[in-house]
């Protein structure tokens, strides 16, 4: 059925973090849409019928969230997630546009490839799709992609994913390539030498439990020989999933020397540390690795000073076969489309901040990095219908059922989180909404018993 082209959402509190408006719910506060713009805040415009009204009553109003980082699964991994479940997680976790890396079977290393997940993004009522195109062919780090034609079927940037170019003049060549063009390189900074083999954070805990850790020198390494060839080339790169105090600190002194480069960072690491992978538990097998407090602590730091632009979701679905087995041969990766608004509103709560700078980093940070006009990621009346209705103070937990990604393995399972999406809206058209009313009570057999994260950890040692 036909999506309305005309809403109107009344009683909201409208949030803009690009103004830094935060407008209580009243008169002034309604929003309209029509043709996927927003047409009006406030009194709607003359003649302006709406086909659907939507009560925001205790919501909020705001952007829809724009994530850089979540894996679908298409092409070649479809038994892990298709596009169809992961987008319908994403319209539902509040995403109204989600960047994919080039890591799928075949890798998105040609122009084909790019148009037909394109279109068959767009068969789909959901999220709008920003596809990575592979920097190398293969991603086997040997030879340049047609960066050109991959840019004209529809890639924003060009991305190894996890995979590494061992060679750095391939490197070199590619970057000097994506500056001639104004393209962006995106780049996961670990050296793979020596990250080989790690499995957890490389510290007290990781070897108490015996298990190979990854040094944070593989992260300042892998950035150093980075920002070398940004200097020599001029290249734009965006640094993804940053996890260190260390790498922190030095793409906050790359920013000060002037460096185009930008940098995210995981929601899960906000909250996560290295004591929370507890007794050997897949479930928290990410990488880049959960790391120390100290490192956790200076991630929220560099999130305030605007040294990270933006928070992701890091979204990975893994099928039950690859996680449930001992932790260091279990694949990494976790479900969290549905939880980087929750999780993001968490850390606000824990950190003081305010909700139009939290959410931030989830629209306007995102847009900048994608290079997306100003329309995009903010209110404003002629912009894009781009929406995300939530209830900041909903409860809910967090269990297979309540998840609509096919991945359903995160460490907060059986978690109680605050904030869920009520609608979203992209492009003017509504890709989902959640009646309240109907909406499954959490049971307490869904909960698990209310430990703090890091004390399994710490009874350990």
């Amino acid at each position: 059925m036909k999506a309305p082209t005309r809403i109107s959402i009344v009683n909201g509190r409208l949030v803009d973090p690009a103004s830094e408006r935060d407008r209580p719910g009243g008169p002034d506060s309604a929003l309209h849409v029509a043709e996927g713009r927003i047409v009006a805040i406030g009194a709607a415009p003359d003649g302006f019928e709406a086909e659907r009204l939507i009560d925001a009553s205790g919501c909020v109003v705001a952007p829809g969230l724009l994530d850089l980082a979540a894996r679908l699964r298409e092409p070649g991994f479809e038994y892990k997630a298709t596009l169809e479940s992961e987008m319908r997680a994403a319209a539902a976790g509040g995403v109204v546009g989600l960047a994919c890396p080039p890591d799928t079977d075949p890798p998105l290393d040609e122009p084909g490839l790019v148009e037909m997940l394109k279109y068959r993004a767009r068969g789909i009522l959901g999220t709008r799709l920003y596809p990575l195109g592979a920097l190398t062919v293969g991603l086997r780090g040997e030879k340049i992609t047609e960066m050109g034609q991959l840019s004209e079927a529809g890639c924003v940037g060009f991305s190894q994913a996890q995979s590494p170019v061992l060679d750095t003049q391939v490197l070199m060549r590619a970057m000097q390539y994506a500056r001639t063009y104004g393209f962006t390189v995106w780049l996961h900074p670990q050296d793979p030498h020596l990250a080989r083999g790690g499995v957890a954070h490389a510290g007290h805990y990781a070897s108490r439990l015996g298990l190979p850790g990854v040094p944070v020198i593989a992260e300042t390494v892998a950035l150093n020989t980075i920002f070398d060839l940004v200097r020599e080339t001029g290249c734009r790169v965006h640094l993804c999933r940053l996890s260190s105090a260390a790498g922190l600190e030095l793409v906050r002194r790359a920013r000060a020397e002037g460096l185009p480069v930008s940098c995210d960072v995981s929601v899960h690491h906000l909250h996560m540390i290295d004591l929370d992978i507890g007794f050997f538990d897949s479930n928290s097998r990410v990488d880049p690795p959960f790391r120390s407090q100290r490192d956790r602590d200076a991630i929220r730091a560099a999130l305030l000073d605007g040294t990270v632009d933006a928070i992701c979701s890091d979204h990975t679905p893994v099928d039950d076969d690859a996680k449930q087995l001992p932790f260091g041969e279990a694949e990494p990766g976790v479900t969290a489309l549905e939880l980087l608004l929750p999780l993001t509103l968490k850390w606000a709560e824990e950190a003081g901040v305010p909700l139009t700078r939290a959410l931030g980093k989830l629209t306007r940070g995102g847009a900048a990095v994608l290079g997306l006009g100003d329309e995009y990621g903010r209110l404003q009346a002629g912009g894009a219908a781009d929406l995300c209705i939530f209830d900041p103070r909903e409860s809910w937990v967090v269990t297979p059922a309540t998840l609509l990604s096919q991945g359903t393995h995160t460490p907060y399972l059986g978690r109680e989180l605050q904030g869920r999406v009520r609608a979203t809206i992209v492009e003017g058209r509504l890709v989902h909404e959640r009646d309240p009313a109907v909406a499954t009570e959490a049971r307490a057999a869904d909960r698990v018993p209310e430990v703090p994260l890091g004390a399994i950890g710490q009874r350990l040692l």
